[in-house]
């Protein structure tokens, strides 16, 4: 029975995918809280390595405060590139695998065909920046069973997220504005989680991207979203210039996910599938 330690576990949109999705296919899961395990306390988290005899190590924490970000630098510097390279120093020279999930805002948007992995790499925010950073200490460590899945949009049961905040509010409004000139990659946790572990399972190191296939921009989602759910609130279009934010966000980051296919002879399935599972059917949450 293989074992895994997954950070975010406990409380977190994908963790607690990846600890569901684990906990189905016969692994042993553990998923420490801030209560059980010091992040960024190296040694004690070798020693949690040791005790719990993980083959895998799964890192679902970051700073993902896109907008407080640009305010919080150091911060969003402390997760999102101090603690991967604590978990990397942690895990060298044991025989356990390490999982650091990463940002399509690595990119700055002005491409107009999905990235792939071997884009290179132009952060437009602190927040991508700081992840940008976390895969670069990683990198440099020369792991060799280091693995970083770039990712983006996530939606899915047990915390709140860009889709479940518009239904809240679309079941109170009669018109909501969304932006249209955003255009992403959705992802459905529990899809994303089960896409990880085959990665996983072939033993994949380097950087794959991953999410749902299709692209959408965040009006579309929203407009899916509640007509799925036949709420009667109204989506309309507006440009990013009309809601503006601190932080500069990708205008395209539609993901590459044919180096996942190519290794595992899985092609995700489209984002609209996910979601209409999401509205009609309940996921169960990890304790």
């Amino acid at each position: 029975m293989r074992s895994a330690i997954v950070l975010g576990g406990k409380t977190g949109l994908l963790g607690q995918a990846l600890c569901a999705a684990m906990d189905r296919r016969g692994w042993t899961v553990h998923a420490p809280g801030r209560e059980d395990l010091d992040l960024f306390d190296r040694p004690a988290i070798e020693e949690y390595l040791d005790r719990t005899k993980a083959s895998v190590l799964f890192n679902t924490v970051a700073y993902t405060k896109v907008d407080q970000a640009e305010d919080e630098p150091a911060e969003a510097s402390r997760l999102n590139r101090q603690l991967p390279l604590v978990l990397g120093k942690a895990v060298q020279g044991k025989d356990v695998a390490l999982v650091h999930y990463s940002t399509d805002f690595v990119f700055n948007g002005r491409k107009t065909t999905p990235y792939t992995p071997e884009d290179q790499p132009d952060p437009r925010s602190v927040y991508g920046q700081t992840k940008l950073q976390g895969e670069r200490e990683l990198l440099a460590l020369g792991l060799p069973s280091l693995l970083i899945i770039r990712t983006s949009w996530l939606f899915g049961p047990c915390k709140t997220n860009f889709v479940t905040r518009i239904l809240e509010l679309a079941a109170t409004r009669p018109e909501l504005s969304v932006v249209h000139d955003q255009i992403g990659s959705p992802s459905y946790t529990p899809d994303l989680a089960a896409n990880s572990l085959a990665l996983v399972e072939k033993g994949a190191t380097g950087i794959f991207h991953l999410a749902n296939a299709g692209q959408a921009s965040w009006c579309e989602l929203a407009a899916e979203a509640v007509r799925g759910a036949d709420l009667p609130c109204r989506i309309k279009p507006i440009p990013s210039s009309e809601y503006p934010q601190k932080a500069c966000r990708p205008a395209y980051s539609v993901l590459d996910l044919a180096r996942f296919t190519a290794v595992t002879g899985i092609a995700p399935r489209p984002w609209v599938q996910a979601l209409r599972e999401f509205l009609f059917s309940r996921e169960d949450c990890t304790s």
